[in-house]
């Protein structure tokens, strides 16, 4: 498996969903997966999937491509976060980054996960408060949230981010949703 840390992937409560967050990078890409019960969160595990830079592009997206999916295979999540990139220094870059994002994504619908993409602020806004936290802000709110004490790598504590990310927003469209008067045709019959 690739390199991680965390709890054993077959515990589960059964009205618990479980996320991976990916932080897609071409040398090194984060993961990391929680478990969310209601408004609790649960660390499960978190790793990084590592390549080298003195192998090509293909290999790496291979290791990159098998590590999230032996991450999905053994968590079995029911969903993906991960962030959307906007930009990148150069294009070259841009293009190695997309590349490692198309892998993940595949391991993720090749799995019949649902898929969510996020920004970089809308990340750092769920999980901090402010978007423009930095990456150390991030490093301790993730660990706080889910009661992690080991240190944890930046891209490892990313991913954890986008998944955590993902959770609050689905909450709170939940809650929006509860919130709404029922407008279905059915409910105004007979009125």
């Amino acid at each position: 498996m690739t390199a991680g840390s965390g709890r054993d992937p077959t515990a589960s409560p059964s009205a618990a969903r479980r996320i991976v967050g990916i932080d897609p990078g071409t040398l090194v890409t984060g993961w990391g997966v929680i478990e969310a019960a209601g408004s609790h969160l649960t660390h499960l595990a978190h790793g990084i999937i590592a390549t080298s830079g003195t192998v090509g592009q293909g290999a790496r997206l291979v290791r990159i491509y098998r590590g999230i999916r032996e991450v999905i295979e053994s968590y079995q999540p029911q969903g993906m976060s991960l962030e959307k990139v906007f930009f990148a220094r150069n294009a070259q870059s841009a293009l190695k980054l997309g590349q490692a994002r198309g892998v993940a994504l595949l391991a993720g619908a090749e799995n019949n996960l649902e898929i969510f993409e996020y920004s970089t602020n809308e990340i750092k806004s769920a999980v901090v408060g402010y978007g423009h936290a930095t990456k150390a802000q991030m490093q301790a709110m993730v660990a706080t949230l889910l009661a992690v004490s080991e240190n944890m790598v930046a891209d490892a504590a990313d991913a954890l981010a986008a998944a955590i990310c993902h959770h609050h927003r689905q909450s709170f469209q939940s809650r929006i949703l509860q919130a709404l008067p029922d407008c279905s045709p059915a409910s105004h019959r007979g009125s």
